[in-house]
């Protein structure tokens, strides 16, 4: 597997890093884990609970640009070097993104954003050049 599928397995699990936090907050704001409607409980959350939810769905979000980028520059024969480069720097990028997201660090999670989507964007390039 070349490194930017495996970056790409990465990012497909990192929405999942952020979940505990949500049930924590579940627990600790609404006194209860409620999993008839987890939707429902979690848009009930503030600060930290609602920010892990925020960091939740905009790793999936950032999967879905991710994975294409990974596709493209594999199937067009990018040059391995760059993509593998791209594909971690938007790995450290995304896993700052969420860590920064918690914290509540705004401006950092907002450019830790923005390296990821030159990561992405760069890839699209790759692609496009080869």
């Amino acid at each position: 597997m070349t490194v930017p599928f495996q970056c790409l397995a990465l990012v497909a699990f990192l929405p999942y890093v952020w979940a505990p936090f949500i049930v924590s907050a579940r627990a600790s704001q609404l006194g209860r884990v409620d999993n008839k409607s987890p939707r429902a409980q979690q848009a009930q959350l503030t600060g930290r609970g609602a920010r892990a939810v925020g960091a939740h769905k905009n790793a999936f979000e950032a999967l879905a640009v991710f994975a294409p980028a990974v596709l493209g520059a594999h199937l067009s024969g990018a040059d391995p070097l760059w993509a593998a480069r791209l594909a971690e720097l938007f790995v450290v990028a995304r896993v700052l993104h969420g860590v920064f997201y918690l914290t509540d660090l705004d401006v950092l999670r907002s450019l830790t954003f923005g390296v990821g989507m030159v990561c992405v964007a760069g890839l699209f390039v790759l692609a496009a050049r080869a």
